[in-house]
């Protein structure tokens, strides 16, 4: 670990310390524990599936495999760290990593599954069974602490922010591999291996399921299958796919056009990053995220028009709805320790800010301020259940065309950004 990572962690971990501190007398609360969570085993078997430490626990901790532990955390004390560590000659057993932010924590180390006790005032929060009794007048899930606590991991630290850097870069190696692997005709599943080879990481440390698709598979939005086999035509491939840094999740999607797509399909590739690039730089302090996705919709019916898609009026391509049957999902989201981070759908003070009625799939509905960390993905696709019901209207759009790209699946382009205090920064490199 590097001295300029650890001093900008010990920077974090002192932010972390005063705003629980505040936080806490605000609620009145004399102490908080948090439970750092674990995973359940498949019904009937001893194998469990793969397991994320709760965010807030691993805001302070930064390591996504932390089962069985607590945190507690009190004014004026060091936090504490109870760290479930059993001699066990099956598994490798937890450890903590010799780096100079470990000293920053009292840390006991536990052989059976620790319960900590909690004297006063104190809240429980976490994925705890509700019969677990730390102290007798706990408040456990307390709703407006934990919408104050999420609120707190809307905006970055410099130490955040650095994470996610390198989150990126790391995932960027992976992401130039994959395309190697497409150009090299690979199957779905070699590209997905040549990804997790280049970004350094097994399967189940990826902070969500790689997206892989080759061919019409690339208009599957959550596309969760790796064929095996080649196509004998490569018309596209779309990888949305991450890498976790001390927990910090990078999310990052690319689309290639292969040997076998039509020209259309590569000037809407071209035309899809041009989109993001724009649309990247409006991001600044004070705009709407729900203004930059109409933005996003508007833009988009320039790109129909411009590519004889649809030969009527950019506003009726909007008003009809056909921008959204082409790209049905939201512009974009918060990203932190969680891909899809908390927060994203509250107003600051804990209230709903739900999405609106006409983007019901948009994630995140802020107002943009320095510090938060967003997504930018605007996307094209073809999708026959979306597209067909288009069919039976009378609209000007130019199905020829638009069936051209049936075997070519979708289009997204995914940036990470960083909201700084006058405009933004693109950790995407």
């Amino acid at each position: 670990m590097s001295a300029s990572l650890f001093n900008l962690q010990r920077d974090h971990l002192t932010h972390l310390q005063q705003t629980y501190t505040d936080l806490l007398a605000s609620h009145r609360l004399d102490s908080v524990a948090i439970y750092s969570g674990h995973a359940n085993p498949h019904f009937g078997d001893d194998q469990a599936p793969t397991f994320q430490t709760y965010g807030h626990f691993m805001h302070w901790v930064g390591m996504a495999d932390i089962q069985h532990s607590w945190l507690v955390i009190q004014p004026e004390k060091r936090p504490q760290l109870h760290l479930y560590a059993p001699a066990d000659f099956w598994h490798l057993p937890t450890h903590l990593p010799e780096e100079p932010w470990v000293t920053e924590f009292d840390i006991q180390l536990c052989s059976e599954k620790p319960l900590p006790t909690l004297a006063g005032r104190a809240a429980v929060i976490g994925d705890i069974d509700p019969t677990t009794q730390l102290a007798l007048d706990a408040q456990y899930q307390p709703q407006p602490l934990v919408n104050a606590l999420d609120e707190l991991r809307m905006f970055k630290t410099a130490y955040e922010i650095a994470c996610l850097s390198e989150a990126n870069r790391l995932a960027m190696a992976g992401h130039q591999a994959a395309q190697a692997a497409f150009i090299g005709a690979s199957a779905e599943l070699d590209i997905q291996l040549a990804y997790l080879a280049a970004s350094r990481q097994r399967e189940s440390d990826v902070p969500y399921q790689n997206i892989i698709g080759l061919n019409n598979h690339a208009g599957v939005l959550h596309y969760q299958h790796y064929g095996l086999s080649s196509p004998t035509k490569r018309h596209s491939l779309l990888v949305d796919a991450g890498r976790r840094f001390r927990g910090y999740c990078a999310d990052i999607t690319r689309t290639y056009a292969g040997p076998d797509a039509p020209s259309l399909y590569r000037n809407l590739i071209d035309d899809i990053n041009q989109l993001k690039d724009t649309l990247v730089e409006s991001v600044a302090p004070g705009v709407e995220f729900i203004a930059l996705h109409e933005q996003m919709h508007r833009l988009l019916a320039d790109i129909l028009i411009a590519n004889d898609l649809f030969q009527g009026s950019a506003e009726q391509a909007v008003d009809e709805g056909i921008t959204r049957a082409f790209c049905p999902h939201g512009l974009g989201h918060s990203l932190g320790l969680q891909v899809h981070d908390v927060a994203g759908l509250r107003h600051p003070d804990g209230t709903p800010a739900p999405a609106p009625e006409q983007h019901p799939a948009l994630r995140l509905t802020r107002t943009l301020r320095p510090g938060m960390v967003v997504t930018i993905e605007p996307g094209f696709y073809y999708i026959p259940m979306l597209l067909e019901p288009l069919r039976n209207k009378t609209l000007p759009i130019n199905w020829s065309l638009v069936d051209l790209l049936a075997n070519c699946g979708g289009i997204r382009i995914e940036d990470n950004i960083v909201v700084t205090e006058n405009s933004q920064q693109n950790l995407t490199p």
